[in-house]
């Protein structure tokens, strides 16, 4: 299975009232990062944008540049990005960041614990968290051509 193929898939674009009652809540996380722990409960008031990437996947090399773009650009009005790493060998990711700007968390699950309870099917793959802590969308893969969707659906959550 080619996981950067895979299509864009929106649990719920239309960020109204209605989509309020149909999001789940997001599984709680506490995960190392390289300045200590991350959980989901500290950024509750906030949009999330959680990202699982690995250092051997070449669409996570393309779209870390844009996650730090979307975080410089959004981060006053509220949103916060945590890319979750799932190499099972730590010095992977981190010369894979050494390569990369990074202002945004960067947790790592080396067993996969996280992967599993957010049950991923393809990499990269994303979660848009509302303020609520409640997941309203699911991205699979990252193209040129997902990026305006992706950046509209954060906006309407920032807009709430």
């Amino acid at each position: 299975m080619r996981l950067g193929c895979v299509l864009l898939v929106f649990l719920a674009l239309s960020l109204s009232s209605q989509a309020n009652a149909e999001a789940t809540p997001a599984p709680e996380l506490e995960l190392d990062t390289q300045n200590g722990t991350v959980n989901l409960n500290q950024f509750k008031g906030r949009v999330v944008y959680l990202d699982f990437w690995a250092s051997w996947c070449k669409p996570c090399v393309q779209s870390f540049p844009w996650m730090q773009t979307l975080q410089a650009t959004y981060q006053s009005q509220g949103l916060e990005i945590i890319a979750i790493n799932l190499d099972k060998d730590r010095a992977l990711a981190d010369a894979f960041l050494e390569k990369v700007t990074v202002d945004f968390t960067v947790a790592f699950d080396p067993k996969g614990d996280t992967a599993k309870i957010y049950q991923l099917r393809g990499m990269p793959t994303s979660f848009l968290i509302g303020r609520d802590g409640k997941i309203y969308a699911t991205h699979i893969g990252f193209r040129e051509t997902d990026k305006l969707k992706l950046k509209q659906a954060v906006l309407q959550l920032l807009d709430q």
